[in-house]
């Protein structure tokens, strides 16, 4: 770099504000949030298509058959919709998603920071992470659940599902936006309880699955560290993430299938009625079987590895970047 352009990044850089800014951008919580916010968007803009693929195999009912495997799926999405279909939701769910991860990365970074220092110790047990995980999971939950319930909405309205399809076309008008879906769901649905309809099974699915997401990878981690080196590689922290999501959303699969029905529950073309959360599970497994509790599985996890494996990565890089 030339002397002159040297000095004055050197100027610059030593300027009292920015030297305060990179001091505050530095310290753990912050840092971990806006590369926490950075990372969601990344990662679920990647994976877009089999999001709203997910999303549309999990509110279809028993006997529907509009929509059927991966393949057939995307390029019925593609046919029908071009490129927009891929992408349907995924603005609200961006909106969505930066605050939710913020907060969930710098939640768990707060907790943990708060075990070590209350325990004097140098690392969290694998209860202790799971623990943290699961509040940072609450949280972020709480802080943006309208947003999830809308981004929900407005991936299903224009999907070939028999009755939902009909009920749009015959409003005779385009399918709502983000304001008006929230304007539409607050002004008939019960106002602020609408846009916090299916919480409950939410919060009983998010606080294991992000428990376990952070336990699993914090401890898969560890094991790609090589020797001599403080932290694994790239491609280790791409497979960690990538291991964590698998055996999270697995095993906390059915309470998502659980989120997606209450949140349309008030759709009456989709014909769901659930009085509860036992009620809803009961009745899908009496319908529907065991199955029904995992649909989209599949198309969930061809979104979950790679995002999980994005976001992770993502984390880690703009963390290293900011606490330089």
């Amino acid at each position: 770099m030339p002397s002159a352009m040297q000095s004055y990044v050197d100027q610059t850089l030593a300027n009292p504000s920015i030297v305060q800014a990179r001091q505050i951008l530095a310290y753990p919580t912050v840092s971990s949030f806006i590369a926490g916010g950075i990372a969601g968007a990344v990662s679920r803009t990647v994976v877009s298509p089999f999001e709203r693929m997910k999303i549309i195999f999990q509110i279809q009912g028993p006997g529907s058959a509009a929509y059927e495997g991966v393949v057939h799926t995307l390029l019925k999405m593609w046919r029908e919709e071009g490129w927009r279909g891929f992408m349907r939701g995924n603005g609200v769910n961006c909106i969505r998603i930066v605050p939710y991860s913020a907060v969930q990365f710098s939640s768990y970074t707060v907790m943990k920071k708060w075990v070590l220092e209350t325990k004097n110790v140098t690392s969290l047990n694998a209860g202790e992470r799971l623990i943290a995980g699961s509040i940072a999971g609450v949280a972020s939950v709480a802080v943006t659940y309208p947003l999830d319930i809308v981004r929900t909405r407005l991936s299903i309205q224009t999907a070939s599902i028999p009755n939902l399809k009909e009920h749009y076309a015959s409003l005779g008008q385009k399918p709502p936006g983000i304001v008006q879906v929230t304007k539409q769901i607050y002004r008939t649905e019960g106002g602020i309880f609408g846009l916090y309809r299916g919480i409950i099974p939410t919060t009983m699915g998010v606080a294991p699955y992000v428990g376990i997401n952070f336990a699993v990878y914090e401890y898969v981690r560890e094991l790609f560290i090589l020797p001599g080196e403080a932290d694994p590689s790239a491609l280790g922290k791409l497979a960690s993430g990538a291991i964590a999501g698998a055996v999270a959303q697995t095993l906390t699969y059915p309470f998502d299938v659980l989120r997606r029905r209450f949140q349309v529950v008030s759709v009456d073309s989709l014909g769901f009625k659930y009085n509860s959360v036992w009620h809803a599970l009961s009745t899908i497994v009496k319908k529907e079987g065991v199955p029904g509790l995992y649909k989209g599985l599949s198309a969930n996890l061809l979104k979950v590895v790679p995002s999980m494996a994005a976001s992770w990565l993502s984390f880690e890089f703009i963390r290293d970047v900011l606490e330089l």
